[in-house]
């Protein structure tokens, strides 16, 4: 059962680093290029109220070839949204717009997919090209670190592995605080001169 896991997860981050290479590699014209990454927990109501307002927005765009690819990509975008009730437990990843081919012809392309472990990012960004980084992050080690991080407030007990941190226990506590505040002696002693000794 250890093995098949095991081999299933390496297939998942070899499907990744073949996609980051593609994705990568993608040129558009203009900024008609979508990366989205939307993390476990966030809802995909606000993702889509999002994108109409940048669609609002991008509508304003005088060069008109530039507004097409662009309001293009966000209804892609707004398209392929419509398929998820809810953000998955991992998150969502997708990326959507038109690139441009080897050969110079322009291509729509859409990905979306969930990853294979949570992705503790939050992405919106229209470019000439895809933005792969929290992809690239996914890929590092899943090694497992504790942590704990005490201060005069509390104390918290945690771990992290990759860029996921999650917090096991937290607690306070309520210590009095100091009457009084040490420092200097207020008495001078005076040599026979009036001088300070």
């Amino acid at each position: 059962m250890a093995d098949s896991q095991e081999n299933d997860k390496n297939i998942e981050i070899w499907k990744i680093k073949k996609l980051i290479k593609a994705l990568e590699s993608a040129r558009g014209n203009g900024t008609s290029m979508i990366s989205l990454i939307i993390p476990p927990g966030d809802q995909i109501a606000r993702v889509t109220k999002m994108l109409a307002e940048e669609y609002g927005t991008a509508s304003n765009i005088k060069s008109r070839v530039n507004r097409q690819s662009v309001l293009g990509a966000i209804t892609s975008a707004q398209q392929r949204l419509k398929l998820y009730n809810k953000v998955p437990p991992n998150g969502l990843v997708l990326y959507t717009g038109t690139i441009v081919t080897d050969d110079g012809k322009e291509r729509k392309v859409t990905f979306d997919f969930v990853p294979f472990k949570p992705i503790n990012a939050s992405l919106y960004l229209c470019d000439n090209k895809f933005h792969t980084e929290p992809l690239t992050q996914l890929l590092e080690s899943d090694e497992k670190f504790g942590f704990i991080v005490m201060d005069g407030n509390g104390t918290l007990f945690g771990t992290l592995s990759g860029n996921t941190r999650e917090v096991l226990h937290k607690f306070t506590v309520d210590l009095p605080k100091k009457h009084g505040r040490g420092g200097q002696s207020a008495s001078i002693c005076s040599s026979s001169n009036g001088e300070a000794a």
